[in-house]
């Protein structure tokens, strides 16, 4: 049965322990345990995913193990310790609170924050996925109001977007397989960068309307995973071969498997 006044404190005597007397932990340096920093958060993103509780909370243990992990290291560097990471997190979040922890009144998440940033780009991960980097540089430029007052901007400029990109499909069409003959040249650079403009204007209708580019990216994948393989599926049953199918025999067994509410 679980005890229930484990608390930090022991786990972080554990953690100590194992630095003094697991040949492993103690060989540990920051650089060495980056892997698995972001091994443990992706696996927690996977418990979230499947809506798993006790999945997700094993998976939390393993990342709190990597708080932990890296707070010793640093205690042992004597750089700082965990109660200092614990100390910063309270304090910065009373402050970044002041209508609930003070007198002041209530200030957005990003405009209280961009008060202490130079640029827009400080502090942001440049190894951030793509879709969410850009979901945060939009988040960041609108703490400091660069931002529509509706989704209505952002609608009208994936629109634009999207007839530029038509512009330069007319203009230069890309060859029947662009597998099979990638294009390098001029034409592709200004396809590729309108393509990103159209992408980043999609990421910013999203955030206009509170949702989340990475997730609805997310929901599509899983969607159409889920609904290809019913197709091969229904594909088996009926002996069609799904490589040599064809657009037409494909597309029909795309509309079967919706209106069965895959």
């Amino acid at each position: 049965m679980q005890d229930d006044r484990t608390s930090l404190d022991d786990a972080l005597a554990l953690m100590r322990d194992l630095r003094t007397r697991c040949e492993w932990d103690a060989a540990q340096t920051h650089q060495s345990l980056r892997p698995y920093l972001i091994e443990e958060a992706l696996e927690v993103d996977d418990a979230i995913r499947a809506e798993n509780d006790t999945l997700l909370r094993e998976e939390l243990g393993d990342l709190l193990l990597q708080v932990l992990f890296h707070s010793v290291v640093a205690e042992d560097r004597g750089a700082f310790t965990f109660h200092d990471v614990a100390h910063g997190f309270i304090a910065k979040m009373k402050q970044r609170h002041p209508h609930l922890y003070g007198e002041g009144e209530r200030v957005p998440w990003e405009q209280g924050k961009a008060k202490k940033r130079a640029s827009i780009v400080d502090g942001l991960p440049v190894d951030l996925p793509a879709l969410h980097r850009a979901f945060r540089l939009q988040d960041r430029a609108a703490g400091v109001g660069f931002d529509w007052p509706d989704v209505e901007g952002p609608m009208e400029k994936v629109a634009e977007e999207l007839e530029e990109v038509r512009g330069e499909l007319r203009e230069s069409p890309p060859p029947a397989d662009p597998h099979h003959a990638p294009r390098y040249d001029r034409a592709h650079d200004r396809l590729e960068s309108e393509l990103g403009d159209l992408l980043f204007s999609v990421v910013n209708l999203c955030r206009k309307a509170g949702v989340h580019p990475g997730n609805a990216l997310d929901r599509a994948n899983v969607k159409f995973a889920r609904r290809f393989q019913a197709i091969e599926r229904l594909a088996a049953e009926r002996g069609i071969d799904v490589r040599s199918a064809g657009l037409a025999a494909l597309d029909a067994l795309w509309d079967e498997v919706k209106l069965d509410g895959g």
